[in-house]
């Protein structure tokens, strides 16, 4: 642990709230390899810019590429991974911006200490499962992961050979096998509205 530094303040929250006219917040969507977090990530991020709003997504390989370039696929290298973006998330949302995260984030309890450590900070968590049958996750195998799983060449592939840890009590649960994406967009930013995040 670092020693001999020293935290300078900052404006206050509500300072900066005032001066950029919009709350910030984290909406943590978590879900199995081809759930569609990212393309929902994608399209919500599209949507609130459209409206004006400060918004930016944070997305689970794009990280890999460099904040998290250093981690693997072990149970402990997730976990950092997921203690990472949490901080980043909370930076993101502590400057009034509306972070998205898309995230397999397979673990409850680290997603539970992403929440905690926005409670802590008085921040909004919001936690969207995006969810699908592994069945049609498997059949839409866009990276060709699951194959791979499957046959044995990837080794701690969520929900083939590591475990996934379904929510218990999302803030937002989709269905993205039901709905499009648009309309999954759409339900996260009424959402936001109905809870006068925006």
């Amino acid at each position: 642990m670092a020693t001999n530094i020293t935290w300078h303040p900052n404006l206050s929250y509500d300072e900066r709230k005032t001066l950029r006219k919009q709350h910030g917040c984290t909406i943590w969507l978590t879900g199995l390899s081809a759930s569609g977090k990212s393309t929902v990530a994608c399209a919500l991020e599209q949507l609130l810019l459209q409206k004006g709003l400060a918004a930016y997504r944070l997305d689970g390989d794009n990280i890999r590429f460099g904040l998290n370039k250093d981690l693997g696929f072990s149970e402990a290298d997730r976990n950092e991974n997921i203690r990472r973006i949490s901080e980043v998330s909370k930076l993101f949302a502590d400057s009034c911006t509306i972070s998205i995260t898309s995230f397999i984030s397979p673990y409850r309890v680290d997603r539970d200490k992403a929440r905690e450590l926005h409670k802590e900070a008085g921040l909004k968590f919001i936690e969207v499962f995006v969810d699908v049958p592994i069945e049609i996750a498997e059949q839409r195998d866009p990276k060709g992961l699951y194959k791979k799983a499957r046959e044995g060449i990837i080794k701690d592939f969520t929900g083939i050979s590591a475990p996934y840890e379904a929510p218990e009590a999302p803030e937002v649960h989709l269905r993205t096998d039901l709905k499009s994406i648009e309309e999954c967009a759409n339900i996260i930013y009424e959402y936001l509205i109905r809870e006068k995040v925006i």
